[in-house]
């Protein structure tokens, strides 16, 4: 199968299950906010940011080097499993303790901190079966991964459906996620056992320090970029409260949600942009050039309509409870088109080799990023987040690129995105003077933006046959 085919496949396969388990996200997190009200969804939500800048520990950038060595070697993925098995079965126990111990010094008790520890297993779960889906995106056995991801969604959304009709409270939101956890775990080592290889246990205390000492600059990126990503809902917890907590997040959820976009276009082009490092620089900055032209052509628009519509998005998910969050939805989704192409080129820095450059950036941004928070947050409470989380966004993005236009090559950025603004404008304008319901005005959106790029001219012919190859698998 060619290097196009394999792409459209995978992220075609992706791209479908990441629709499915996000549709499903959306209903679950609709229900579940609607359920809880504003402060005991600020609760769940502090509960999983904690969780998921603790969980970073588990992992130390393990699954991401394991992505890149074994896509290129496939020879080395028994030794890889073997240990790094039992080192992320070591980082579990640590992390579990270390959390506890920080969340009862930070002053919560009772029932908190049992929300608090359950989530924390739930992500621990996830960063064991992360293991199990890096070892099939270096096969580009993307369905697993899928399936995974969809069952997780499945589980969770059945649980608070039954959890809502029984009428039972936060606790049980917080045991089911860990379940699910426990299940999608189990689900990722059948996998495992049955496709490739049994895990078993090796000690190579040799091996295991080439691993951690190349890995860390990995680890060190990812905990960054996730403290970066998350800081902003424990600092709003720990100054403003969970109400304050739950008013941005109900608006941070739904940009979660569509970072999927990125989410799944990277992990289907980052082993191949990886053997593409070692084999072929013409064919990497080709890849380069597309995939930012695609997440341009995906982020603007998205930016664009939900800014207009976000009071009838809010309305219609959370309900009036949370009116005060269509301000932070309108902030925040700016921040989409950034994210979407520092996605990208996070990967490809990573990719050719960079990890170290990557590394201190993302320090620099994580530390402006608290500094605002910390100075603007007890002032302006969660708009000042908002608005933070867009600047740094734009501060990652600027830096970064810089940084691709020496090592891969330059971009004329004018030449990429005049025509998705001047598409996204005409969408803009249309969605301002139609009225018609909010499902039928983004699909009629949609369409109105895509036949604009279409009579613009924005689409090659490698363009549409790549679309081919995606609609054909």
């Amino acid at each position: 199968m060619s290097t196009i085919k394999r792409i459209a496949k995978n992220t075609g396969l992706l791209f479908i299950s990441q629709i499915i388990t996000y549709a499903l996200a959306f209903v679950f997190m609709m229900y579940s906010a609607r359920y809880l009200g504003v402060s005991d969804f600020g609760v769940l939500s502090f509960a999983l940011a904690f969780s998921g800048i603790m969980v970073i520990f588990a992992d130390l950038g393990l699954s991401s080097l394991m992505t890149r060595e074994i896509s290129r070697n496939k020879s080395l993925m028994e030794k890889y499993i073997k240990n790094i098995g039992l080192i992320k079965l070591i980082l579990f126990l640590f992390t579990l303790i270390f959390s506890v111990l920080i969340v009862i010094a930070m002053g919560y008790t009772g029932k908190n901190i049992e929300i608090v520890i359950l989530i924390t297993l739930y992500t621990l779960f996830g960063s064991l079966s992360l293991m199990f889906y890096s070892l099939f995106q270096s096969y580009e056995k993307m369905e697993y991964q899928s399936l995974g991801q969809v069952l997780n969604s499945l589980l969770l959304l059945a649980g608070a459906l039954f959890i809502i009709y029984n009428k039972m409270d936060i606790l049980n939101f917080a045991l089911l996620y860990f379940f699910v956890g426990l299940i999608v775990f189990v689900y990722s080592l059948f996998i495992c056992g049955w496709k490739f290889m049994l895990p078993k246990i090796e000690i190579d205390l040799d091996f295991w320090k080439i691993l951690i000492k190349t890995a860390l600059p990995l680890s060190l990126i990812s905990i960054f970029s996730i403290i970066t990503f998350r800081i902003d809902t424990v600092l709003l917890s720990i100054i403003d409260g969970n109400t304050a907590v739950g008013i941005y997040n109900a608006a941070y959820r739904l940009i979660e949600v569509l970072i999927f976009i990125p989410a799944v276009f990277t992990a289907s082009i980052y082993p191949v942009i990886s053997r593409f490092h070692i084999s072929s620089r013409e064919s990497l900055k080709i890849a380069y050039k597309k995939s930012f032209k695609y997440l341009v052509i995906l982020g603007l628009p998205i930016a664009v309509g939900v800014t207009i519509l976000a009071d009838k998005i809010i309305l219609l998910i959370y309900g009036a409870g949370f009116t005060d969050s269509i301000l932070a939805l309108k902030i925040l989704i700016w921040a989409i088109p950034l994210i979407f192409l520092t996605y990208l080129f996070g990967i490809i820095i990573i990719s050719i080799n960079k990890q170290n450059i990557a590394l201190k950036i993302v320090i620099a941004v994580m530390t402006l990023n608290i500094v605002f928070n910390i100075i603007f947050i007890p002032s302006y409470g969660y708009v000042a987040a908002s608005i933070i989380t867009v600047i740094t966004e734009l501060i990652s993005l600027g830096i970064i690129f810089h940084f691709l236009s020496r090592f891969i090559c330059k971009i004329q950025i004018r030449e990429v995105i005049v025509k998705p603004v001047v598409a996204s404008l005409i969408m803009g304008l249309f969605i301002l003077n139609v009225n018609l319901n909010l499902f039928l005005l983004i699909i009629a959106a949609t369409f109105i933006y895509f036949i604009s790029l279409v009579l613009l001219g924005t689409f090659s012919e490698d363009d549409f046959k790549m679309f081919k190859h995606i609609v054909n698998k």
